[in-house]
């Protein structure tokens, strides 16, 4: 079975009947109405009909019976009565109407047999109160005989009953046959639903190069015109997405490479440049005291311990922007404020820490000692400012970071890496954690730096690269 009968069967199951049926059923019953305003104008024709019989009859049966009263008496007394029966049974049956003859003793003499017509049938009693009416019964006398005409629209009824039934039959048939009509005129005009079904279901699969043909119909042109532009929008879409994600999935997998390639080199500094200083250092410590004041090695062997005392400072300035301490945020800022004030007094500083006493884990506390150590190298590199505020605000479960200067910043951030990763980098690495970061220009001129991040985040930028 395709997808398109299987996408019509379950909505044929789901909603009952089918397109075509409903719209078929609705033109049936339009049609049965109509054919039963049409039966009711009928049934009112046919009762005036019944009726304007019956009538006849009567007028007609009623002066036949005064001619024959009229000739009989001009007889005998005696014989009246006699020739009233024989008369009465030569005649048989009255149209439309029952005779009845009685004496003068009430008994009954003569009763006009049933009718030939149709016999043993009688319309049913619903449709015999509905079109017969009740007509008055006619009385004679002759001597002491008393006549009685009785109005009989029972034949009539019962043609008009056998019309109805040929009618009903005949309105069936047209029913059926205008279902079947409609149906197969639906079914052949909607056949390119099923088309637009399946491509719907390919569609909803995963496979957005479906398109439609075009149909002949305005109406599904239209839909196969809108469909298709649907499609390409929905393609373009999905291929946009898919380079983003790669383009993302790229840059985090570089940034994941430098920050290892960053731990590898300041352990390489530690271990081996680090090691290698200290020893030099304690070689001319040794020598200055072991050399007299007054000695030509005293003075050189002075300046070796203090040149690698600067050596040693510069290496620690240079592992902790590789690999921030683990000591804390709040002594990590610190130490960077530290450094900054010392080497660039000409820029004031303003930092605001309030941290609480919540935890905060390592990652997001190297991500904003690193995010810091970027913005205030972006502030000396590119802002020509005198002035730089920061803060780090604990809200609740988050840290929102802040860091805005005076100077001239474009607004825009930096695309090369400073001591960290770059604006850019720093960006991913906080929305990494499930952090937001957003730069612009500050209200009072100057660039700023906005960032908001989980301070114990679910899980570590590294395991959302490698997801």
């Amino acid at each position: 079975m395709s997808s398109a009968s299987t996408v019509s069967s379950t909505y044929r199951s789901a909603g009952g009947l089918s397109l075509h049926t409903r719209v078929g059923l609705v033109l049936c019953l339009l049609t049965a109405s109509l054919l039963g305003v049409l039966g009711g104008l009928w049934l009112q024709g046919t009762r005036s009909a019944i009726h304007e019989e019956v009538e006849a009859a009567t007028r007609v049966s009623g002066q036949w019976l005064k001619v024959v009263l009229a000739d009989l008496e001009a007889r005998p007394a005696d014989e009246q009565g006699t020739r009233l029966l024989a008369v009465a049974a030569s005649v048989g049956r009255v149209r439309a109407h029952q005779l009845e003859i009685r004496d003068g003793a009430g008994v009954l003499r003569h009763v006009s047999p049933p009718p030939t017509y149709k016999v043993g049938r009688a319309a049913p009693e619903w449709f015999a109160a509905l079109v017969a009416l009740d007509l008055p019964v006619r009385h004679f006398a002759l001597g002491d005989f008393r006549l009685s005409l009785h109005p009989d629209a029972s034949r009539a009824v019962l043609d008009a009953w056998d019309e109805l039934l040929a009618l009903a039959g005949w309105g069936l048939l047209l029913l059926l046959a205008l279902f079947a009509a409609v149906r197969a005129a639906l079914a052949r005009a909607l056949s390119p639903l099923e088309q637009v079904m399946g491509a719907l279901d390919r569609t909803g699969a995963g496979r957005f190069d479906t398109r439609l043909p075009g149909f002949a119909t305005p109406e599904l042109a239209r839909l196969s015109r809108a469909f298709n532009g649907m499609a390409d929008r929905l393609q373009a879409a999905v291929n946009d997405n898919v380079r983003l994600d790669t383009q993302r999935e790229l840059a985090e997998r570089m940034q994941a490479r430098l920050a290892a390639e960053r731990r590898d080199i300041a352990c390489e500094l530690h271990d081996e440049l680090a090691q290698g200083i200290t020893a030099v250092r304690a070689l001319a410590g040794a020598i200055v005291q072991r050399a007299p004041a007054e000695s030509a090695l005293h003075v050189p062997a002075q300046g070796i311990v203090a040149v690698t005392g600067e050596m040693q400072d510069g290496v620690r300035r240079i592992l902790q922007r590789l690999r921030p301490s683990a000591t804390g945020l709040a002594e990590g800022l610190e130490q960077i404020f530290a450094g900054w004030r010392t080497r660039h007094d000409g820029i004031t500083l303003t930092a605001r820490l309030e941290l609480g006493d919540g935890p905060v884990a390592a990652e997001t506390a190297a991500v904003i000692l690193r995010a810091v150590q970027e913005g205030l190298t972006n502030v000396l590199r590119h802002a020509r400012a005198s002035r730089v505020e920061f803060a780090v605000v604990r809200e609740g479960a988050w840290l929102r970071l802040s860091l805005q200067d005076d100077g001239a910043g474009s607004g825009q951030p930096s695309a090369q890496a400073g001591c960290g990763f770059g604006l850019a980098g720093m960006g991913e690495r906080i929305e990494g954690l499930g952090g937001e970061f957003s730069t612009g220009r500050a209200a009072g001129g100057g660039f700023r730096i906005e960032a908001r991040l989980p301070a114990m985040p679910s899980k570590t930028f590294e395991e959302s690269v490698h997801e």
